[in-house]
């Protein structure tokens, strides 16, 4: 310690007053986007968003608007307009030369909602939301009226373009319209996607019956054959039980009626809204919100739920005299169920900017007594409901424990099932013939193909995105993967030295990814994993490729559909002579109804798989291939690139879009 300290500081390593920086207004969200959006990449681009949407469903839980509009414009532009009581205008006190509209749109932590004076609940809490998106846009215009006279201003990069102007009078009297593009030197070429922007609108409406959405999209901006409108209005006065409805989708369910409801707090702190379901395919979700925001990480007001139905449940049981209520388990009741709850509160308290969990703990005292009074009530006052739910809670726990107590646990152990959090749907078949396991990339695709499915034989995996590259990562990468470590899990084999091919627990394992250029690199990234940490597996002939269509073709009263370009340019030259012809391009799995894709990809009649094979006369090649394509050296990847497009001219650049 003494040698440490007697060092003597390099020249290169001073430290003044001179290294002190100070951010002034906004310049720390244009250093930082990050710490207040989660990021620069195209999803923290649509929480720009949420932030202004937000503040525009504040005033209608509020009560002071009834329509809200959300307009995506060409060129990246998002419009959102309320009919609320319009940002104030006037002077501010503490800044007497700049208007309360700059002050808000200019200076973080900065609003109307840090005391309950203005809103009693609201999703924005920290004053940084709008101002945020003001920072991270090269283009800002807010318009807002006031006693029918329309107020404009414009900003770039948080700083105002233009004065505060009168630009007329406007009959409808009051709101506010916000119109921004995000700026190319924070999220590059990112753009907005209707789909996204359209479930948001959706979503906001089932959460709040009170307001009418108004959904705007320029149709150049819808892909071909989108079953999104380019103008719709939405309106749902069921609330969460009309979003469990569209969920649900005439689907079996446990119960004849779900267990839905709202209810007050005590002394005005807020108030909820719930609605849960028991599907019989166990296949269920779980959707959190706080103040109309999303929560997917939930937090302490789904603690208080869960805890209310579960408590709720024994209490029941011990009314009944079930002697096995006492070994039931919250996974037992709601594992497999479909919640929704919609919390609306003062002043809740989240982890991060982004909201993605509450973490108020009176939320989960205030949820937990509201919910169980009902709850108890619901069983109570339909005996015949209730005796199936605690048949099927029963059943779920007796199967449980029964396999907790067999020795060898077999390949359709729960304790395993429930251990996994990469979502597996598992087959109900208890020999590992004819078995086999899709793993799909995405939530989306990943419910299309639990729907399409045999759920006897067929196992669906959904990954987040792109998985780890094996063949470039470290091995401590490597073992800390969650997506990885959810796949070798599933299949139950082991990986690398620990791989056992009698362990194996499917007799094919198909790779299902989009037909474009971002499934094939997926497809990639997995046979590289494959052939890296499983070879035997692929030696013993388990692994494939799924050939999902390109292309939906519809001639006539006949559907048909092409794997690529080539395929679909035969089918018309042979069948669409002189007829209707409609031709669909499918953007991915998730856009293909569960049929379509069933009968496309998944049925075992129709469908087209590819057998990943490696040449054992050649497998020197093989491995330089893969370290050539997929290794640690990019220098590699440009050589091969340059002499392929020599050899194509110029056409694997173009697909490659380098």
């Amino acid at each position: 310690m003494a040698d440490l300290f007697s060092q003597k500081p390099s020249k290169t390593q001073s430290y003044t007053a001179e290294d002190i920086e100070v951010l002034e207004g906004l310049e720390p969200v244009r250093r930082r986007p990050g710490m207040y959006i989660g990021g620069t990449d195209e999803t923290a681009m649509h929480h720009l968003v949420n932030e202004v949407f937000d503040n525009a469903m504040d005033e209608a839980v509020a009560g002071f608007a009834s329509s809200i509009e959300l307009e995506m414009r060409p060129d990246n532009v998002i419009v959102v307009r309320d009919n609320g009581r319009g940002i104030p205008v006037d002077p501010h006190p503490k800044f007497p030369k700049k208007s309360a509209l700059e002050v808000i749109l200019t200076t973080l932590h900065s609003g109307g909602k840090f005391s309950s004076k203005v809103y009693e609940t609201s999703g924005g809490l920290h004053g940084v939301g709008v101002s945020v998106v003001n920072a991270l846009s090269d283009y800002f215009e807010a318009e807002v009226v006031r006693d029918k006279t329309v107020y404009r201003q414009s900003y770039s990069r948080g700083e105002p373009t233009s004065k505060l102007s009168k630009m007329g009078q406007d009959p409808r009297g009051r709101g506010t319209t916000i119109a921004f593009h995000p700026d190319p030197e924070i999220f590059g070429k990112a753009k907005f996607r209707p789909e996204k922007l359209y479930k948001l609108a959706r979503s906001k409406a089932y959460l709040f019956r009170g307001v009418e959405i108004r959904w705007m999209c320029d149709p150049s901006l819808l892909p071909e054959n989108s079953e999104i409108p380019a103008e719709d209005k939405i309106h749902f006065p069921g609330g969460l039980q009309d979003f469990l409805k569209q969920q649900i989708d005439g689907r079996p369910t446990v119960t004849s009626q779900p267990f839905c409801g709202e209810a007050e707090f005590p002394n005005k702190q807020g108030r909820i809204e719930w609605a849960i379901d028991w599907p019989a395919d166990e296949e269920g979700f779980v959707s959190t919100y706080c103040n109309t925001i999303p929560t997917p990480e939930g937090g302490t007001h789904e603690s208080g739920l869960r805890s209310a139905i579960t408590k709720g449940v024994k209490a029941y049981g011990e009314l009944t005299s079930n002697k096995k209520i006492a070994q039931v388990q919250g996974e037992d009741i709601l594992g497999g169920a479909t919640i929704l709850l919609s919390l609306f509160m003062r002043d809740p308290q989240f982890q991060g900017q982004t909201k993605d969990r509450l973490v108020s703990q009176e939320a989960a005292r205030l949820v937990e007594n509201a919910v169980r009074d009902h709850f108890d009530h619901w069983l109570t006052g339909d005996p015949e409901n209730a005796g199936k739910l605690m048949a099927c809670i029963i059943e779920r726990t007796e199967e449980r424990l029964r396999r907790k107590a067999e020795k060898d646990v077999s390949r359709k152990a729960v304790t395993q099932k429930l251990r996994l959090p990469g979502k597996l749907a598992d087959c109900t078949r208890s020999t590992h013939k004819g078995t086999e396991i899709f793993i799909v990339e995405g939530d989306s695709a990943g419910g299309s193909a639990k729907q399409a499915r045999d759920r006897e034989t067929q196992a669906v995996l959904p990954l987040r995105g792109k998985i780890l590259n094996v063949a470039s990562a470290s091995l401590d990468k490597i073992k800390d993967n969650k997506e990885l470590s959810d796949l070798v899990l599933a299949l139950g084999c082991g990986s690398g030295s620990h791989y056992r091919e009698d362990a194996l627990r499917y007799d094919k394992v198909i790779i299902m990814t989009d037909a474009d250029v971002d499934g094939a690199h997926i497809a990639s990234l997995l046979m590289t994993f494959f052939y890296q940490e499983m070879p035997e597996m692929i030696r013993a002939g388990h692994l494939y490729l799924a050939r999902p269509p390109l292309y939906r073709i519809t001639i006539g009263t006949t559907t048909y559909y092409a794997q690529d370009d080539k395929e679909k340019e035969a089918i018309l030259a042979e069948h669409g002579k002189n007829r209707k012809v409609e031709v669909g391009r499918f953007k991915g799995l998730g856009e293909m109804t569960p049929p379509q894709l069933k009968e496309t990809t998944m049925n075992l009649g129709s469908r087209v798989l590819l057998k990943v094979v490696i040449e054992e006369e050649d497998s020197g090649a093989t491995a330089q291939r893969v370290e050539q394509l997929m290794g640690r050296k990019p220098e590699h990847r440009f050589t091969f690139i340059q002499e392929q497009t020599a050899r194509r001219g110029g056409q694997i650049l173009e697909q490659l879009d380098v």
